[in-house]
């Protein structure tokens, strides 16, 4: 069941959480801001929208959210190639920006 109070926040997305910057079918990772404390599309979106840079998140905290099924996961979990719940893809080219969404090992 889809959770609605769980938010993506972006420019110009879809019901699944695509935005102007990365839209194409598995584009559908919604990434957690430490400083925000909210979930965006992408570090552009973010950027555009607040006045600080994207702050990555810890690897062990909630830093994924699937803007399909709104089902939050752990770095961890998102490196398995498929949402937990719901099962969709997600694109594996995302993991050339870890180091912009997620804090080094900890």
């Amino acid at each position: 069941m889809r959770q609605s109070w769980l938010q993506i926040d972006g420019l110009n997305l879809d019901q699944a959480g695509r935005c102007q910057h990365y839209h194409q079918a598995t584009d559908i990772a919604a990434l957690w801001c430490s400083q925000c404390q909210r979930y965006y599309a992408c570090y552009h979106c973010h950027d555009a929208l607040c006045t600080h840079r994207f702050v990555p998140a810890s690897r062990q905290s909630l830093a994924v959210m699937c803007g399909n099924c709104r089902y939050r996961m752990t770095v961890a979990q998102y490196h398995t190639g498929a949402y937990p719940n719901c099962q969709a893809a997600f694109n594996p080219r995302c993991k050339r920006h870890d180091t912009l969404y997620f804090k080094p090992d900890e």
